[in-house]
């Protein structure tokens, strides 16, 4: 289904280079949206917008940590003044930091917060402003189902997921008077490079799909990773205007893994 409201609108996709942000840069082009890529890896991402150009999208790539609030800004106004009006935003710029909470060191909790949650305010803090005078726009964060359930060993990640999740809710929530949308999309274990990271062998996908009873997680119902097409698809519908009447939602994709009610 060909989702309505995107083709012509201006979009930012953080985390742009790799994985879930990739694949949703790459959707939102699809959907003809004008994508601004956005990256700290500034190699990864002008890689993507060369293969989307030249598949005929139209796509600038910009290097930029989202945990810096100056580049952030700076990538706004060049965006709004280039493109044009930024009238969509996805958050998927995110870090993963595994470990105990006593083996932790307070350089990898900050950069786990500095980026998936900090990084979401920032981005949303300048949008937002442009956004609010237009009274029209969407934004949708990626978050995780370990925001809503414990992960052994996890704690730095589920806590700035969390943060990032409630902070988009409550947005949501101020921003609605403006006729702008805020939703959040919350993957499980999904086939991208941070996943496959934690894997010890070959084997990882299989264990992650049976579950981990000595740790307390559930396994995925579906029987199957999701992939990042799976995450990018229900991005492009919240902010389609087919998800006109949504707000504040966090949807869960990750196969029934959470058993959430």
């Amino acid at each position: 289904m060909n989702r309505t409201g995107i083709s012509g609108k201006v979009a930012i996709v953080t985390g742009a280079g790799q994985g879930i942000g990739a694949e949703v840069a790459t959707a939102l082009a699809g959907s003809g949206a004008e994508v601004a890529a956005m990256d700290r890896n500034g190699a990864r991402v002008e890689t993507l917008a060369a293969q989307l150009t030249a598949k005929g999208h139209r796509v600038r790539a910009y290097r930029a940590d989202v945990a810096d609030p100056a580049a952030v800004a700076e990538v706004v106004a060049v965006v709004e003044a280039q493109q044009g009006p930024v009238d969509i935003l996805a958050n998927v710029a995110g870090v993963l930091q595994t470990g105990s909470a006593q083996e932790m060191t307070d350089a990898e909790w900050q950069r786990t917060f500095a980026v998936n949650a900090t990084g979401v305010f920032n981005l949303c803090r300048e949008v937002s402003k442009h956004m609010i005078s237009r009274r029209r726009g969407a934004i949708v964060t990626v978050g995780s189902n370990a925001a809503g359930v414990p992960r052994h060993s996890m704690s730095a990640y589920a806590a700035s997921k969390a943060a990032a999740t409630m902070f988009t809710k409550s947005l949501g929530l101020e921003l609605a008077e403006h006729g702008i949308r805020c939703n959040i999309v919350a993957p499980g274990s999904t086939d991208t490079d941070m996943q496959r990271g934690m894997w010890a062998d070959e084997s990882g996908a299989e264990q992650v799909i049976a579950g981990s009873p000595e740790t307390y997680k559930a396994g995925i119902p579906l029987g199957k990773l999701a992939t990042p097409a799976d995450i990018a698809n229900a991005v492009v519908f919240l902010v389609s205007d087919e998800a006109g009447h949504i707000t504040m939602h966090d949807l869960y994709v990750d196969g029934g893994a959470t058993l959430r009610a």
